[in-house]
């Protein structure tokens, strides 16, 4: 069946996840901790982050998390008790920090552009905040193509559960096998699979594990070869 609309995992598909979330997370651990050097090494611990390097390892629960997620570990790290009003300094601080270190992969003004032009129905579904998304689209000049923006904290739920993707269906009135979900990690894989949609993994992100291949529907290197994929697509 025709493909009628495209959705986008945010962080390791068209943004850089080391190069804008590296030092943007030194940044917010740091304000975060207070000032106290012994907080902020306790939240890079339970952050998986190198200092010396700005960058998670595979291993952090940031890489493809909420703060929904690794909320809990944070708060313990410095603290206080985990509430609502912990995530919500969080994602606040993230979304500054986010916008200041804001770093592409490819150029995803040229690629929205094009989907665009195709006639397609653009989404973002990620577990970072909606806030965040959408003021990250709209620093990239990119909000404007999307018909569909949703967060974590959207009330569909988080990646790997399906439930941004079955939101957007019923809202769309489309059927699972006319969208295509674009993504860089295993939860992303994951949520387009239980929604029965089209998985397209890109190799870009910072966690790409072995057998990625296996879960998707096919592999990109990256954004940048959307366009002739869905050529490719038309004309098989």
């Amino acid at each position: 069946m025709t493909l009628r609309a495209i959705l986008f995992d945010k962080d390791g598909t068209f943004v850089d996840f080391d190069k804008t979330w590296g030092p943007a997370a030194f940044r917010v651990m740091s304000q975060m901790a207070r000032g106290d050097r012994g907080k902020l090494e306790r939240l890079m611990a339970v952050s998986h982050y190198d200092e010396t390097i700005m960058r998670f390892r595979p291993s952090s629960p940031l890489v493809a998390g909420s703060s929904a997620d690794y909320g809990p570990l944070w708060a313990e790290a410095i603290g206080v008790p985990f509430s609502s009003v912990v995530t919500e300094e969080m994602d606040r601080l993230f979304v500054l920090e986010g916008i200041a270190a804001l770093a592409p992969i490819g150029d995803p003004l040229a690629v929205m552009t094009d989907m665009k032009a195709r006639g397609y129905v653009l989404g973002v579904v990620t577990n970072d905040s909606e806030n965040g998304a959408r003021h990250q689209t709209a620093a990239l000049k990119i909000d404007h193509h999307f018909d569909y923006i949703v967060g974590w904290d959207s009330g569909h739920g988080r990646k790997p559960a399906p439930g941004q993707i079955t939101a957007f269906l019923d809202a769309y009135g489309m059927k699972p096998e006319e969208v295509a979900l674009v993504g860089d990690s295993l939860h992303d894989m994951h949520a387009a699979r239980a929604a029965g949609i089209v998985a397209v993994g890109v190799t870009s992100g910072p966690l790409v594990p072995e057998g990625f291949a296996d879960h998707a529907d096919i592999v990109l290197g990256s954004i940048m070869e959307l366009g002739d994929w869905l050529d490719g697509r038309k004309a098989a």
